[in-house]
This record gives C-alpha cells, structure tokens and sequence, in this order.
C-alpha cells in the first residue's frame, strides 16, 4: 500500500500562482531582517524562509538590494501609517505634531532592524529605486505639514529650519531607543509616555 505524501500548503500555492509571491518574499525578508540584521539576510535564506525554491526570489529582484529596497519602502509606508494613527483625533496643532512625534518613536521600538534600514546608508542615494523615494518623502511631508500648521504666518525657511529640528529631535530619540543608549521602557504604553515626554520640546507652537 502506497504511503500517502505531504502535500504542499494549497493556499499558498496559489496565492504565488496569483501572484503574490512577491509580497510573500518581503514579509519573509522582514522578519529574517529583524532576526539577524540587514547582514545576515540573503536571498537564499529569504528563499528558505518562504518555502520556495533559491531560484525563485530572482524572478522578482535582482538582487539584495533590490528586495531591500522594497522592505525599506514598505516600512516608510508602516512608518507613515503610525505617524497617523497617533496624530489622530488631536484638537490642536501642537498635540498633533506630538502624535505624529510618537507615533515615529513607536515605529522605531517596534522595528529596530527595519528602522536602521530605512535611515541607513545603503539607500542615501537611491536613484534606482524611485518607489521607495516616494514613499519615504510621505512620511517627511507629514511632519513638514505638522510644523507648517503650528508656524501659521512663518516663512518657507523658518518652516524648513524648524521641520529640521522637528526630525532630528524625534529621530535621535528614535535611534538611542533602537541603539539602546538610553532606557525608555519595555512595552509600546512605556513609549508612549516617553516620547510624549520628548515631544512636548518639539520647536513648535500651538
């Protein structure tokens, strides 16, 4: 009597038969990325982590950076995302600037590995991946738009300057978190209440 085989996952199957392999190869490069890091991911083992063949992340990138490309993007999209989920609702303009403050420091606590990726050096000039440039720009532009909102009447350069400290404070906060030069907590309320902390010195008013 013949053995019966272990049949392969069918939904997935044919989910990569519809086309989504490619989505699948980024979820699995995120979660190898914040295992060991942008240096420990390969394409093989994104490969391995997805259940398909070595061969199969090349029909969608070619090569490592390519696939890290498309993580960084996706992760500026999750950044952005977070950016408006704890902005929203605010009753002014300054409370707003802080949920968008805190919502960059939470994304950070939850994506170390990711975070370093997205504001490292391997895409500082990331011409040949104009998706990325994109979506990384949303998130800037929100909080451009924040400071803009609490400097009613100020020009473009005082916008820009101010929009500069903006980042910088929230972003170095941001990086002693995931560098673990400082101890804000351990769970996403510690956070929270850090970086509301943190953001009521953000260079704005209102």
């Amino acid at each position: 009597m013949r053995m019966a085989t272990k049949q392969k996952n069918p939904s997935k199957s044919a989910g990569y038969h519809h086309g989504d392999l490619k989505r699948e190869l980024v979820t699995a490069g995120r979660r190898l990325l914040e295992k060991s890091g942008v240096e420990g991911l390969s394409l093989r083992g994104v490969a391995r982590e997805a259940g398909v063949s070595q061969a199969a992340p090349y029909h969608h990138f070619e090569d490592k950076d390519a696939l890290l490309a498309a993580i960084a993007a996706e992760g500026f999209a999750g950044l952005s995302s977070e950016m408006a989920k704890w902005s929203a609702g605010a009753d002014t303009a300054g409370a707003h600037m802080g949920g968008l403050g805190a919502g960059y420091i939470v994304f950070a606590f939850e994506n170390p590995e990711l975070f370093r990726l997205m504001h490292g050096p391997r895409f500082a000039v990331a011409d040949r991946y104009d998706d990325l440039l994109t979506v990384a720009a949303d998130s800037f532009n929100m909080l451009r738009d924040g400071v803009a909102a609490c400097r009613p009447g100020a020009s473009e350069k005082e916008i820009e300057i101010a929009c500069q400290a903006a980042w910088s404070l929230v972003h170095g906060a941001s990086m002693l978190i995931v560098d673990r030069r400082i101890d804000a907590g351990t769970t996403v309320d510690d956070i929270v209440t850090f970086a509301n902390q943190i953001t009521k010195q953000l260079p704005v008013s209102g």
